[in-house]
């Protein structure tokens, strides 16, 4: 384990890295042009992160912070997922407003990371516009089955029912700290983006990809929790069997939000993987 070092301003060394650590807090501040809200960081070649659901650009600090040191640009959208028209919360639309992101940012070719929700549209997208995408990286992903919505409708004035729903993401419980449980327990309160979270979860259990998987021929990593209860492991296995390009790799002792929960084995199986096909 690394020893703690104290700061000192005074050594030309160790201002360098507190001027290093608030250069990157600075990059990381939400860029809005038009109808896009996005973090960019680096430069290289571009990998679009898409958040899930009930996940955030946070969710994936860990990616941010390691690879645009690596030569790759990473790009953060924030997906419209409460401010779409109730009609249009589908997981095509998702795919759309991608779509159209990557238009204004004249990215021709990418790599995509998608998590849950975010990994669902990511595979659409790659089927629709397999020309755009150079590799596609999915963990937790919906698309074949998905257990997110648990036993029923989320309790909505019940702020202990939704701390343990949100626990039971993660592996290890203290992974959903207050910050993440306030956020999810004032969605499901916010009426507007309570029957959105709905439709894009019915939307997600329509649009089924069994049948277009075998047909993609996009080279796919998958990186699952080994003990992920919302999308179970057998998940992971089906999406390998079936996705004719794809490596699976399991990450043990972690649920649903592997970037989160081993962001340092995360990182590490991602970078070893796009090292591998020289992506």
């Amino acid at each position: 384990m690394k020893s703690e070092k104290k700061l000192n301003s005074n050594h030309p060394i160790e201002f360098e890295y507190i001027w290093k650590y608030l250069f990157k807090m600075f990059e990381k501040q939400i860029i809005t042009e038009e109808k896009y809200r996005y973090v960019e960081i680096g430069e290289g070649t571009p990998v679009v992160i898409l958040h899930g659901l009930m996940g955030g650009l946070s969710n994936f600090e860990g990616v941010m912070n390691y690879f645009p040191d690596k030569g790759y640009k990473i790009l953060v959208p924030e997906l419209p997922v409460y401010d779409l028209p109730l009609v249009d919360s589908t997981v095509k639309s998702l795919a759309d407003f991608l779509n159209g992101f990557l238009i204004f940012k004249k990215l021709s070719e990418v790599v995509l990371l998608g998590n849950s929700l975010g990994g669902h549209v990511a595979l659409l997208f790659t089927k629709f516009h397999p020309e755009k995408v150079k590799g596609l990286i999915i963990t937790g992903s919906s698309g074949l089955y998905e257990n997110a919505m648990g036993d029923g409708y989320p309790k909505r004035g019940d702020y202990q029912y939704i701390k343990t729903k949100s626990e039971e993401v993660f592996y290890d419980p203290k992974v959903a700290t207050k910050e993440i449980v306030d956020e999810v327990f004032e969605s499901v309160n916010d009426r507007n983006k309570l029957v959105r979270t709905l439709s894009f979860a019915k939307s997600a259990i329509r649009h089924n990809m069994a049948n277009d998987l075998p047909l993609m021929q996009t080279k796919t990593a998958i990186i699952w929790g080994a003990q992920d209860s919302v999308t179970p492991p057998n998940v992971a296995d089906e999406f390998n069997s079936l996705l004719p390009n794809s490596d699976l790799y399991w990450i043990d002792k972690c649920g649903h939000a592997p970037m989160m929960e081993h962001p340092d084995r995360f990182n590490e199986i991602m970078h070893s993987w796009l090292k591998e096909y020289n992506i």
